[in-house]
């Protein structure tokens, strides 16, 4: 199989189009016309990562985050002066491995829009970006849960997604309608107002974001960028799979936050 096999696979089960319009998706260095050895998955197109991938035999490392949005000046090794994506395709060009990035297309998934409240046990109705047309694909997701309260919600988001939620919100009040939206929030907030949802369960957001949607009645809880999409590395491994590449050469890097909380 090669590089533009899996490629156009991909792009088959994430179309492109669905992308954001500033976003920078698909192939971001490498061969299309190289024969796979090994897919490695993952969040990030780190240079850790890229060299991870190397090692294990794999000469594709396909992730959610792309490598850069708005490509560097230059292309070369790691210094502190240079963003870090310099190096990282300079690293990947010269080991060989090439690096495929299925980033807002992926999250107008299907399988993105099932996989978040699946985790929590809850079945999304609709996406949130299109809440009164179920049957469009749309960021994020909305579901209907047994009522419950912030505080159990919370507490429920932590133990699943291994992070210390920051939730802005009183703990006792009532949910029974939750947003999920993996990454940042924007102005998706607004969405979940209109769609009367009690609670957003996201990765990052601003701090005036967050305190006005909580005094206009919308409970957010943060779980970290990071966290809310690791989950999607499941889903590019199984969009691996799925285009052919065989299981035993398909690798996922998977890891705890990249920041910590002091105690």
């Amino acid at each position: 199989m090669l590089v533009a096999n899996l490629l156009n696979a991909l792009f088959e089960a994430f179309p492109p189009d669905t992308a954001e319009p500033w976003d920078h998706v698909g192939l971001s260095v490498g061969d299309p016309s190289s024969s796979i050895t090994g897919v490695t998955c993952a969040l990030d197109a780190t240079l850790d990562n890229v060299r991870a991938a190397h090692k294990s035999g794999s000469n594709v490392l396909l992730t959610h985050h792309p490598v850069y949005i708005k490509a560097p000046d230059a292309f070369k090794p790691a210094e502190s002066l240079t963003p870090s994506s310099s190096s990282v395709v300079y690293e990947a060009a010269r080991l060989g491995v090439s690096v495929i990035s299925m980033h807002t297309n992926l999250d107008r998934s299907a399988a993105a829009r099932t996989l978040l409240p699946e985790l929590m046990g809850f079945t999304a109705s609709s996406s949130l970006e299109f809440v009164q047309q179920p049957d469009l694909l749309g960021l994020g997701a909305v579901a209907d849960i047994a009522q419950t309260n912030l505080a159990e919600l919370a507490s429920r988001a932590s133990r699943i997604f291994h992070t210390q939620p920051r939730v802005w919100g009183e703990p006792s009040h009532r949910v029974s309608r939750v947003a999920f939206l993996g990454g940042s929030l924007g102005d998706f907030g607004e969405l979940a107002l209109r769609a009367n949802v009690d609670a957003i369960i996201c990765g990052e957001a601003g701090y005036h974001i967050c305190q006005d949607l909580s005094i206009r009645g919308l409970d957010v809880l943060l779980l970290g960028h990071d966290r809310s999409e690791e989950p999607f590395v499941e889903i590019l491994a199984k969009a691996a799979q799925q285009a052919g590449v065989t299981p035993a050469s398909i690798a996922t890097i998977t890891h705890s936050a990249q920041w910590w909380t002091a105690k």
